[in-house]
Protein backbone atom coordinates (compact mmCIF):
# COMPACT_ATOMS: atom_id res chain seq x y z
CA UNK A 1 0.00 0.00 0.00
CA UNK A 2 1.04 3.47 -1.06
CA UNK A 3 1.83 5.72 1.99
CA UNK A 4 0.69 9.14 2.42
CA UNK A 5 3.74 10.28 4.26
CA UNK A 6 4.77 14.05 2.55
CA UNK A 7 8.44 13.07 1.10
CA UNK A 8 10.39 15.81 3.12
CA UNK A 9 13.74 16.63 1.43
CA UNK A 10 16.26 18.23 3.83
CA UNK A 11 19.46 19.70 2.52
CA UNK A 12 22.00 19.62 5.91
CA UNK A 13 23.23 23.15 5.15
CA UNK A 14 26.77 23.83 6.64
CA UNK A 15 28.30 20.66 8.46
CA UNK A 16 30.44 23.44 11.11
CA UNK A 17 27.04 25.05 12.05
CA UNK A 18 23.98 24.11 14.01
CA UNK A 19 22.20 22.33 10.97
CA UNK A 20 22.84 18.68 11.90
CA UNK A 21 22.18 19.39 15.68
CA UNK A 22 18.34 21.04 15.15
CA UNK A 23 18.15 18.34 12.19
CA UNK A 24 18.70 15.20 14.73
CA UNK A 25 17.29 16.85 17.68
CA UNK A 26 13.60 17.00 15.78
CA UNK A 27 13.71 13.55 14.55
CA UNK A 28 14.95 12.00 17.05
CA UNK A 29 10.94 12.37 18.09
CA UNK A 30 9.27 9.43 16.91
CA UNK A 31 6.08 11.28 16.46
CA UNK A 32 7.39 13.68 13.77
CA UNK A 33 7.53 10.13 11.41
CA UNK A 34 3.53 10.36 11.58
CA UNK A 35 3.65 13.62 9.38
CA UNK A 36 6.37 13.27 6.95
CA UNK A 37 9.25 10.47 5.88
CA UNK A 38 12.75 12.63 6.15
CA UNK A 39 14.86 12.44 3.16
CA UNK A 40 18.09 14.28 4.39
CA UNK A 41 20.57 15.24 2.05
CA UNK A 42 23.92 15.27 3.86
CA UNK A 43 26.00 12.51 5.24
CA UNK A 44 25.96 9.29 7.95
CA UNK A 45 29.03 9.80 8.80
CA UNK A 46 28.39 13.58 9.56
CA UNK A 47 25.52 12.77 11.34
CA UNK A 48 27.13 10.38 13.42
CA UNK A 49 29.61 12.72 14.48
CA UNK A 50 27.07 14.94 15.62
CA UNK A 51 24.76 12.69 17.35
CA UNK A 52 27.80 11.92 19.08
CA UNK A 53 27.90 15.44 20.68
CA UNK A 54 23.93 15.18 21.57
CA UNK A 55 22.63 14.12 24.83
CA UNK A 56 21.86 10.79 25.88
CA UNK A 57 18.69 11.31 24.96
CA UNK A 58 19.27 11.25 21.19
CA UNK A 59 21.88 8.75 20.85
CA UNK A 60 18.96 5.60 20.17
CA UNK A 61 18.57 7.50 16.28
CA UNK A 62 19.19 5.48 13.45
CA UNK A 63 20.33 6.41 9.92
CA UNK A 64 18.81 4.46 6.78
CA UNK A 65 21.41 4.83 3.63
CA UNK A 66 19.55 5.24 0.50
CA UNK A 67 21.42 5.79 -3.06
CA UNK A 68 18.67 7.66 -4.36
CA UNK A 69 14.89 9.35 -3.11
CA UNK A 70 12.75 6.66 -4.53
CA UNK A 71 14.06 3.91 -2.18
CA UNK A 72 13.42 6.04 0.82
CA UNK A 73 11.31 4.09 4.00
CA UNK A 74 8.49 5.59 5.76
CA UNK A 75 9.24 5.92 9.88
CA UNK A 76 13.01 5.75 9.20
CA UNK A 77 15.29 8.60 9.11
CA UNK A 78 16.78 8.29 5.59
CA UNK A 79 19.93 9.80 3.90
CA UNK A 80 21.54 10.30 0.53
CA UNK A 81 25.29 10.27 1.31
CA UNK A 82 26.96 12.91 -0.95
CA UNK A 83 30.35 11.76 -0.43
CA UNK A 84 31.44 8.27 0.71
CA UNK A 85 34.68 10.02 2.07
CA UNK A 86 35.76 10.83 5.60
CA UNK A 87 34.57 14.69 5.65
CA UNK A 88 36.99 16.93 8.03
CA UNK A 89 34.46 18.69 10.34
CA UNK A 90 35.60 21.75 12.02
CA UNK A 91 32.93 22.89 14.47
CA UNK A 92 32.15 26.82 14.04
CA UNK A 93 34.47 27.47 11.56
CA UNK A 94 33.72 28.30 7.94
CA UNK A 95 35.88 26.19 5.80
CA UNK A 96 36.06 25.29 1.85
CA UNK A 97 34.87 21.65 2.32
CA UNK A 98 31.52 22.61 4.28
CA UNK A 99 30.52 24.72 1.52
CA UNK A 100 30.80 22.79 -1.45
CA UNK A 101 28.74 19.73 0.52
CA UNK A 102 26.42 22.68 1.42
CA UNK A 103 25.73 23.31 -2.37
CA UNK A 104 26.00 20.34 -3.29
CA UNK A 105 23.02 19.26 -0.98
CA UNK A 106 21.22 21.89 -2.50
CA UNK A 107 21.87 20.91 -6.22
CA UNK A 108 20.73 17.15 -5.95
CA UNK A 109 17.29 18.07 -3.59
CA UNK A 110 16.19 20.51 -6.50
CA UNK A 111 17.09 18.16 -8.59
CA UNK A 112 14.79 15.75 -7.37
CA UNK A 113 11.97 18.11 -6.65
CA UNK A 114 11.96 18.71 -10.51
CA UNK A 115 11.81 15.12 -11.22
CA UNK A 116 8.63 14.98 -8.62
CA UNK A 117 10.96 12.52 -6.01
CA UNK A 118 10.19 14.13 -3.50
CA UNK A 119 7.53 16.81 -2.09
CA UNK A 120 9.12 19.66 -0.21
CA UNK A 121 11.99 21.00 1.20
CA UNK A 122 13.58 22.39 4.28
CA UNK A 123 16.74 23.66 4.20
CA UNK A 124 19.42 23.94 6.87
CA UNK A 125 21.25 27.25 7.34
CA UNK A 126 24.33 27.49 4.84
CA UNK A 127 27.18 29.84 4.95
CA UNK A 128 26.69 32.54 2.70
CA UNK A 129 30.27 33.28 1.80
CA UNK A 130 31.63 29.65 1.36
CA UNK A 131 29.24 28.95 -0.62
CA UNK A 132 29.83 30.67 -3.08
CA UNK A 133 31.39 29.30 -6.57
CA UNK A 134 30.90 29.56 -10.15
CA UNK A 135 27.75 27.36 -9.74
CA UNK A 136 26.21 29.31 -6.90
CA UNK A 137 26.57 32.82 -7.29
CA UNK A 138 23.29 34.28 -4.77
CA UNK A 139 23.13 36.19 -1.67
CA UNK A 140 21.08 33.36 0.23
CA UNK A 141 18.87 30.57 -0.62
CA UNK A 142 15.74 32.89 -1.78
CA UNK A 143 17.24 34.01 -4.46
CA UNK A 144 18.73 30.26 -5.90
CA UNK A 145 15.61 28.69 -5.62
CA UNK A 146 13.82 31.43 -7.44
CA UNK A 147 16.61 30.94 -10.43
CA UNK A 148 16.36 27.18 -10.33
CA UNK A 149 12.34 27.16 -10.90
CA UNK A 150 12.45 30.07 -12.94
CA UNK A 151 10.06 32.06 -10.12
CA UNK A 152 9.69 35.53 -9.00
CA UNK A 153 9.49 34.83 -5.69
CA UNK A 154 9.20 36.35 -2.03
CA UNK A 155 10.68 35.75 1.26
CA UNK A 156 8.15 35.52 3.74
CA UNK A 157 8.93 34.92 7.46
CA UNK A 158 6.11 33.11 9.69
CA UNK A 159 5.26 32.23 13.05
CA UNK A 160 1.80 31.87 14.93
CA UNK A 161 1.84 36.17 15.09
CA UNK A 162 2.76 37.65 11.84
CA UNK A 163 3.72 36.52 8.62
CA UNK A 164 6.02 39.59 7.23
CA UNK A 165 7.06 39.15 3.17
CA UNK A 166 10.17 41.22 2.82
CA UNK A 167 10.48 43.11 -0.64
CA UNK A 168 13.59 43.30 -1.35
CA UNK A 169 15.20 40.34 0.10
CA UNK A 170 19.13 40.88 0.58
CA UNK A 171 19.82 44.02 -1.28
CA UNK A 172 22.43 46.05 0.24
CA UNK A 173 20.28 49.27 2.00
CA UNK A 174 21.89 52.07 -0.22
CA UNK A 175 20.37 49.91 -3.07
CA UNK A 176 16.80 49.97 -1.87
CA UNK A 177 15.26 53.53 -2.53
CA UNK A 178 15.86 52.40 -6.34
CA UNK A 179 14.55 48.95 -6.40
CA UNK A 180 10.83 50.37 -5.21
CA UNK A 181 9.09 51.02 -8.03
CA UNK A 182 5.21 50.79 -8.66
CA UNK A 183 6.29 47.35 -10.92
CA UNK A 184 8.31 45.71 -7.90
CA UNK A 185 6.00 46.59 -5.73
CA UNK A 186 2.47 45.64 -7.40
CA UNK A 187 4.41 42.02 -8.20
CA UNK A 188 5.52 41.37 -4.80
CA UNK A 189 1.69 42.11 -3.82
CA UNK A 190 0.22 39.63 -5.89
CA UNK A 191 2.51 37.01 -4.96
CA UNK A 192 2.05 37.95 -1.25
CA UNK A 193 -1.94 37.64 -2.11
CA UNK A 194 -2.00 34.36 -4.13
CA UNK A 195 -0.08 32.81 -1.33
CA UNK A 196 -2.10 33.76 1.60
CA UNK A 197 -4.70 32.27 -0.11
CA UNK A 198 -3.08 29.43 -2.08
CA UNK A 199 -0.32 28.55 1.39
CA UNK A 200 -2.08 29.76 3.95
CA UNK A 201 -5.70 29.42 3.23
CA UNK A 202 -6.85 32.88 3.70
CA UNK A 203 -9.86 33.78 1.63
CA UNK A 204 -9.82 37.25 1.23
CA UNK A 205 -6.11 38.37 2.48
CA UNK A 206 -5.50 41.90 3.93
CA UNK A 207 -2.10 43.32 3.29
CA UNK A 208 -0.22 46.01 4.96
CA UNK A 209 2.42 47.96 3.13
CA UNK A 210 5.29 49.29 5.67
CA UNK A 211 6.88 53.07 4.46
CA UNK A 212 10.00 54.14 2.90
CA UNK A 213 10.73 56.94 5.09
CA UNK A 214 10.08 57.79 8.72
CA UNK A 215 6.92 58.92 9.42
CA UNK A 216 5.45 57.75 5.64
CA UNK A 217 7.62 61.04 4.05
CA UNK A 218 5.73 63.43 6.58
CA UNK A 219 4.09 64.62 3.63
CA UNK A 220 6.87 65.45 1.55
CA UNK A 221 9.01 66.97 4.43
CA UNK A 222 11.43 63.92 5.33
CA UNK A 223 10.86 62.22 1.36
CA UNK A 224 8.07 61.58 -1.25
CA UNK A 225 8.33 58.40 -2.58
CA UNK A 226 5.62 57.15 -0.31
CA UNK A 227 3.33 59.16 -1.94
CA UNK A 228 4.64 59.58 -4.99
CA UNK A 229 5.57 55.69 -5.67
CA UNK A 230 4.03 53.54 -2.34
CA UNK A 231 0.44 54.54 -2.37
CA UNK A 232 -0.02 54.89 -5.87
CA UNK A 233 1.15 51.38 -6.22
CA UNK A 234 -1.48 50.38 -3.28
CA UNK A 235 -3.97 52.10 -4.87
CA UNK A 236 -3.40 50.29 -8.13
CA UNK A 237 -3.01 47.13 -5.80
CA UNK A 238 -6.97 47.76 -4.58
CA UNK A 239 -8.17 48.21 -8.65
CA UNK A 240 -6.72 44.71 -9.13
CA UNK A 241 -8.95 43.45 -6.29
CA UNK A 242 -5.93 43.08 -3.88
CA UNK A 243 -6.54 44.53 -0.33
CA UNK A 244 -3.28 46.37 0.50
CA UNK A 245 -3.44 49.28 2.62
CA UNK A 246 -0.82 52.06 3.72
CA UNK A 247 1.86 53.21 3.95
CA UNK A 248 2.58 52.36 7.64
CA UNK A 249 5.69 54.14 9.46
CA UNK A 250 6.94 50.93 10.65
CA UNK A 251 7.59 52.17 14.59
CA UNK A 252 3.95 52.91 15.08
CA UNK A 253 2.82 50.19 13.41
CA UNK A 254 4.93 47.43 15.70
CA UNK A 255 4.76 49.13 18.68
CA UNK A 256 0.84 49.78 18.66
CA UNK A 257 0.30 45.70 17.25
CA UNK A 258 -1.61 47.32 14.41
CA UNK A 259 0.30 43.95 12.74
CA UNK A 260 -2.49 41.77 14.36
CA UNK A 261 -5.47 43.08 12.35
CA UNK A 262 -3.14 41.76 8.95
CA UNK A 263 -2.79 38.51 7.20
CA UNK A 264 0.25 39.63 5.82
CA UNK A 265 2.52 42.66 6.10
CA UNK A 266 5.12 43.70 3.29
CA UNK A 267 8.55 45.13 4.42
CA UNK A 268 10.15 46.93 1.59
CA UNK A 269 13.76 46.18 2.83
CA UNK A 270 15.50 43.06 5.29
CA UNK A 271 16.31 44.59 8.55
CA UNK A 272 12.50 47.03 8.65
CA UNK A 273 10.65 43.01 8.76
CA UNK A 274 13.58 41.00 9.93
CA UNK A 275 14.26 43.11 13.35
CA UNK A 276 10.77 43.36 14.76
CA UNK A 277 10.34 39.62 13.51
CA UNK A 278 12.93 38.00 15.13
CA UNK A 279 11.84 40.37 18.50
CA UNK A 280 8.28 38.51 18.37
CA UNK A 281 9.67 35.18 17.01
CA UNK A 282 13.43 34.67 17.55
CA UNK A 283 13.42 30.47 18.60
CA UNK A 284 10.21 29.38 16.42
CA UNK A 285 9.83 31.38 13.43
CA UNK A 286 10.09 29.91 9.91
CA UNK A 287 11.86 31.55 6.70
CA UNK A 288 9.17 30.45 3.67
CA UNK A 289 9.99 31.29 -0.38
CA UNK A 290 6.37 32.33 -1.62
CA UNK A 291 5.63 32.20 -5.48
CA UNK A 292 7.46 29.36 -6.18
CA UNK A 293 6.09 25.96 -7.99
CA UNK A 294 7.72 23.89 -4.83
CA UNK A 295 7.01 24.20 -0.93
CA UNK A 296 10.47 25.46 0.78
CA UNK A 297 10.81 26.30 4.27
CA UNK A 298 13.51 26.87 6.53
CA UNK A 299 14.73 27.69 10.16
CA UNK A 300 14.71 31.38 10.76
CA UNK A 301 18.34 31.43 11.73
CA UNK A 302 21.63 31.59 10.35
CA UNK A 303 24.86 28.79 11.41
CA UNK A 304 25.22 29.32 14.96
CA UNK A 305 29.15 28.95 14.64
CA UNK A 306 29.32 30.16 18.36
CA UNK A 307 27.39 27.30 19.73
CA UNK A 308 27.75 24.68 17.50
CA UNK A 309 28.98 21.19 18.62
CA UNK A 310 27.51 22.17 22.48
CA UNK A 311 23.84 20.92 22.41
CA UNK A 312 22.68 24.81 23.13
CA UNK A 313 20.82 25.01 20.06
CA UNK A 314 17.38 24.85 19.95
CA UNK A 315 15.44 22.77 17.31
CA UNK A 316 12.11 24.75 17.56
CA UNK A 317 12.45 27.05 14.35
CA UNK A 318 13.62 23.66 12.32
CA UNK A 319 10.86 22.09 13.70
CA UNK A 320 8.56 24.63 13.03
CA UNK A 321 9.28 24.52 9.98
CA UNK A 322 8.55 20.72 8.93
CA UNK A 323 5.04 21.83 10.24
CA UNK A 324 4.92 24.74 8.11
CA UNK A 325 6.03 23.47 4.87
CA UNK A 326 3.94 20.13 5.15
CA UNK A 327 1.14 22.05 6.02
CA UNK A 328 1.53 24.24 2.85
CA UNK A 329 1.85 21.25 0.66
CA UNK A 330 -1.81 19.94 1.48
CA UNK A 331 -2.82 23.57 1.93
CA UNK A 332 -1.68 23.47 -1.88
CA UNK A 333 -3.53 20.41 -2.75
CA UNK A 334 -6.30 21.18 -0.83
CA UNK A 335 -7.25 24.72 -2.94
CA UNK A 336 -6.37 23.46 -6.24
CA UNK A 337 -8.72 20.50 -5.80
CA UNK A 338 -11.41 23.09 -4.94
CA UNK A 339 -10.68 25.53 -7.75
CA UNK A 340 -9.92 23.50 -10.29
CA UNK A 341 -11.65 24.02 -13.80
CA UNK A 342 -15.11 21.43 -13.45
CA UNK A 343 -15.63 21.56 -17.32
CA UNK A 344 -11.87 20.19 -17.84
Amino acid sequence: MKSNNIRLAITHGDINGVGYEVILKTFSDSRMYEHCTPILYGSTKVASYHKKLLGQQHQEMTFSAILEAGQHKDRKFNVINLTNDEVKIDIGKSTEIAGDLSRQALDRAVEDLKKGEVDVVVTAPINKKNIQSGEFDFPGHTEYFSQQFGAESLMMMVCDKIRIGIMTNHLALKDVPAAITRENLLKKLHIMHDSLKRDFGIPMPKIAVLAVDPHAGDKGVIGDQDTTVVKPALDEAMEQGILAYGPYPSDGFFGSSEFSKFDGVLALYHDQGLIPFKLMSFTDGVNFTAGLPIVRTSPAHGTGYDIAGKDKASEQSFRAAVFLACKIHQNRKEYDELTKDPLK
